[in-house]
């Protein structure tokens, strides 16, 4: 986790969660950009059994992706991770059967971390992905004391209405949820300095009300460089106080 910068709470319920000797089942959401994915990879650094993320529901061409995309794209992922895929699955049920084959057939009774990033795009029109999901889950999944499923993404309303406020076979099955917020003042300045870059905490602010506290944009200031765009919003700001 050497750069993981602030967190420390999230870091530590990761970690408490990743010790505990029951099945887990964990949501992060959060705004576009704000680190889930960063987090989650320098905590689990090596500790990662699979890790998979959706497709984005437009391609570069502008048309959308479809379930058969995403199935295609998992099993991908799965022959990634080394699995033997003859051929892809037909739906989110025969997707999900292989992933729990793939589980059971490499535990050895130490914790596995199963990493699905960007859920909300997995679950495409007409798909019955959250179903396929609810019986991986339900029928397997909660039975694993040695197994943690982080899921994760940027769409805050399906994550609250499919997940968090689920009322049918998922309904209080999240063992725990995060909403990762922006950085804190303190963390810019730990951040800022983790890049040695030298400002004040009056120019950190200044940063932060034009950014956000959005660590993908904090990256963009580089030491003994000027951005005009943010110092132009800087400015302005300090000229409106």
């Amino acid at each position: 986790m050497g750069n993981l910068v602030g967190r420390k709470k999230e870091r530590d319920d990761l970690q408490r969660l990743y010790a505990s000797s029951q099945a887990q089942l964990v949501a992060i959401y959060g705004r576009l950009r704000v680190g889930k994915t960063f987090l989650v990879d320098e905590v689990f650094k090596g500790k990662t059994t699979f890790r998979h993320s959706g497709l984005s529901p437009i391609k570069d061409n502008g048309s959308k992706n479809h379930l058969e995309d995403q199935l295609q794209h998992f099993s991908n992922s799965l022959r990634m991770h080394g699995m033997e895929v003859d051929k892809t699955p037909g739906s989110w049920l025969d997707a999900f059967y292989m992933l729990a084959k793939f589980l059971q057939d490499r535990d050895d009774g130490r914790k596995q971390v199963v990493f699905l990033d960007e859920m909300p795009w997995m679950d495409t029109p007409r798909s019955r992905f959250i179903s396929a999901f609810e019986g991986f889950w339900n029928t397997w999944g909660c039975h694993r004391d040695n197994l943690m499923v982080i899921v994760c993404g940027s769409a805050t309303s399906w994550i609250s209405d499919k997940l968090i406020n689920n009322h049918g076979g998922l309904y209080g099955r999240l063992t725990h949820v995060m909403k990762l917020r922006p950085f804190t003042l303190n963390e810019c300045e730990e951040f800022f300095l983790s890049k040695d870059i030298s400002l004040s905490r009056y120019d950190i602010t200044q940063c932060y009300m034009a950014l956000g506290g959005i660590p993908y944009y904090l990256a963009i200031l580089r030491k003994g460089k000027v951005c005009p765009r943010i110092s132009i919003q800087c400015s302005s700001l300090a000229t409106a106080s």
